[in-house]
């Protein structure tokens, strides 16, 4: 009886004779995709994976994310001037480019998006990006891009064109990337190492010469399997196994076995071609470009809201100034009637008119002023990532702009207007990109109606070998060590080889057929979605600019109003020092500057609220304000955005 166990040299050898073989499969083209869009760069490739060199285990160790930056840019804290936060509009669309959450959280959709061409180049299904809008800064006007609802998806945002599997304004997707089953791009290498020893009692020792059967068994086998864009699959086993036991008839002993078969397969039919296998490829780019143009719109959508929270602001503050004269005004109204009922030149019941218009307009004063806080805190929120800093928690912001309205609005033909809009508008190209998606589903959608038919070709063979027995000796075998046997798998003594075809036909096929006419029937529903988002884009720019047109007259007829009340208020304040007027009538006419004064700060605001509005709706927002897109990937700002039309405040720079 001889119970040998196999060497670690002739695992070794095993195992080389495994590289040797499958080393030359391992490389695996790719197909690109070209795009209309400049790509949006990041500091990491996440589209791409770690190379085995230098590092030969780099593919398989996780990549960590950078821990998300919860600290403000040094941008705010250099603004704050004597506990006070000095803010142009500039200044607060660069804190917001920097440190705003709607930005930080849309930033990380570019890489991972980026994740799923990565995925689809391995041959695997894609996971899908949510690319809609991030809309959770509080502060911005009810309607519009001031929105502060929350969105469905992920991260708070709003439901997007591609990308994820979901429906988007009454538009499903559900057949995004259907098709027939896709190989593993990735080539996979499969061992199997395996020592055994077994004892089997036995009834009789006819074939064995004994009565326990002992045999242990040593099995190294690989398999090698790659999937390629043509639709062909190639696969390669190499399998070896080394037996000693206990009986006395065996002629090898150890006995060595060795074999391979590598078998090619290509799709005919169903699954033929590059078009149908590298689907999920050219999808998956095409939602990183869908990505790409998402993140500019969030920006252009924050970067608005930002604005009108800024004009809400300087609102808010020239109200407190409206109504700070209001009360001085009031105050010494209250002061002149005193004097004159000491001197008896006015009833008593002036006195208490006055207090009461004073106590009115006292409380008009610290409405505004409140509302002045909740603007400053709204500010603060859409412009720092963490609002507890100690430095900018109790530090008041202080808008140091004002509008500045142009001598006369742009003569630019509605229809130019339009053309820009079609041209720039990130919803459009969105959605353009999305029909290019949906056109690839489509076509291997009607792919996969045919039948399966695959050609598939093998060859192989197998040899034995090992130490002859006694009995082997006897019988003619011959002594032959690993070598010997990986010899006689070359030289075709015990070759192994075929051709054949498999053939699946569905019956009825009613489940491909359903998916075909569903994918045509969702790409012409999204090509009139893309029709009406035209149509809305058209109509939204007329409305725009109409907005605004509308917002200049009111500016103007308010700065008229203003003009009036004041002349009014120091004609009747005149009568009423020559008794030609009475007090009622003073104090109406100090009212109504009071309200001129507050409609011309409201028309102002409104005015420059249509203007942003129509930069957005023409998707013009980021070249207006000069911003390079790539500054807002990396949330650092070094040029600081232009506005127009924007003056700074006298009053506030002269202090």
């Amino acid at each position: 009886m001889r119970l040998v166990s196999m060497t670690s040299r002739q695992l070794l050898a095993t195992a080389l004779a495994a590289v040797v073989v499958i080393s030359p499969l391992s490389a695996q083209q790719t197909t690109a995709t070209p795009t209309s869009l400049p790509a949006i760069s990041v500091a990491e490739d996440y589209s791409k994976s770690p190379k085995h060199f230098p590092n030969p285990v780099s593919p398989y160790l996780g990549r960590t994310a950078t821990v998300a930056n919860v600290n403000n840019s040094s941008r705010a804290a250099q603004l704050l001037k004597d506990g006070k936060i000095m803010l142009s509009l500039n200044d607060a669309i660069a804190l917001a480019l920097e440190n705003n959450l709607d930005i930080a959280i849309a930033r990380y959709n570019l890489d991972i998006a980026k994740t799923d061409t990565l995925r689809a180049e391995s041959g695997g299904s894609l996971r899908g990006v949510n690319t809609g809008v991030v809309q959770n800064t509080p502060g911005g006007s009810s309607s519009g891009v001031g929105s502060t609802s929350s969105g469905s998806g992920s991260g708070g945002t709003s439901s997007g064109s591609g990308g994820a599997a979901t429906g988007s304004a009454g538009v499903v997707t559900s057949t995004s990337g259907v098709g027939s089953a896709i190989d593993n791009f990735d080539p996979v290498l499969t061992s199997t190492w395996e020592w055994e020893k077994a004892i089997f009692p036995l009834t009789n020792k006819i074939t064995t010469g004994t009565f326990l059967f002992a045999q242990n068994t040593g099995t190294v086998n690989f398999n090698y399997s790659q999937g390629f864009h043509t639709g062909s699959l190639l696969n390669l086993t190499f399998d070896n196994s080394r037996q000693t036991n206990n009986s006395l008839f065996t002629s090898l002993n150890p006995t060595l076995n060795s074999s391979f078969r590598a078998t090619v397969r290509q799709h005919l039919m169903q699954g033929w071609g590059l078009e149908t296998n590298t689907r999920f490829i050219r999808i998956a780019k095409n939602n990183q470009r869908i990505t790409d143009s998402s993140f500019r719109q969030q920006v252009m959508s924050t970067i608005s809201q930002i604005q009108n929270i800024y004009w809400d602001l300087v609102s808010a503050y020239e109200d407190v100034n409206v109504k700070e004269r209001a009360v001085a005004l009031a105050q010494k109204t209250l002061g002149d009637n005193k004097k004159q009922v000491d001197i008896g030149t006015l009833a008593p019941i002036e006195i208490v008119r006055a207090e009461s218009e004073l106590s009115t307009r006292n409380q008009d004063l610290i409405i505004s002023q409140t509302n002045l806080e909740l603007q400053q805190l709204l500010m603060k929120n859409a412009i720092t990532r963490n609002e507890s800093d100690a430095l900018l928690a109790s530090a008041e912001v202080i808008p140091t702009d004002t509008v500045k309205l142009p001598e006369k609005e742009t003569t630019t033909p509605v229809a130019d207007l339009i053309g820009q809009a079609m041209a720039e508008r990130p919803d459009l190209q969105q959605s353009q990109i999305d029909l290019e998606s949906r056109s690839i589903s489509k076509r291997a959608a009607r792919n996969a109606l045919l039948p399966t038919l695959d050609v598939f070709a093998f060859y192989g063979a197998s040899a034995i070998g090992g130490d002859a027995t006694n009995i082997g000796l006897g019988s003619g075998a011959s002594s032959s060590g690993y070598g010997g046997v990986l010899g006689r798998l070359g030289d075709s003594s015990a070759p192994d080889k075929g051709v054949g075809f498999n053939l699946i036909i569905p019956i009825r096929n009613r489940g491909a057929q359903a998916d075909q006419a569903r994918s045509e029937l969702e790409y012409r529903q999204a090509e009139l979605r893309l029709q009406q988002l035209r149509n809305q884009v058209n109509i939204e720019v007329r409305n725009a600019l109409f907005t605004v047109q509308q917002n200049r007259a009111r500016v103007e007829a308010a700065v008229k109003g203003r003009e009036l009340a004041e002349r009014s208020l120091d004609a009747e304040q005149k009568k009423y020092s020559l008794g030609a007027s009475t007090n009622t009538l003073v104090l109406q006419t100090q009212r109504d500057l009071t309200q001129g004064e507050g409609n011309l700060v409201a028309a102002k605001t409104a005015y420059e609220k249509s203007v942003i509005e129509l930069d957005r709706v023409m998707g013009q927002t980021l070249k207006t304000l000069g911003i390079e897109i790539g500054e807002a990937v990396t949330g650092t700002v070094d040029k600081l955005p232009m506005s127009p039309y924007v003056a700074p405040r006298a009053e506030v720079m002269n202090k």
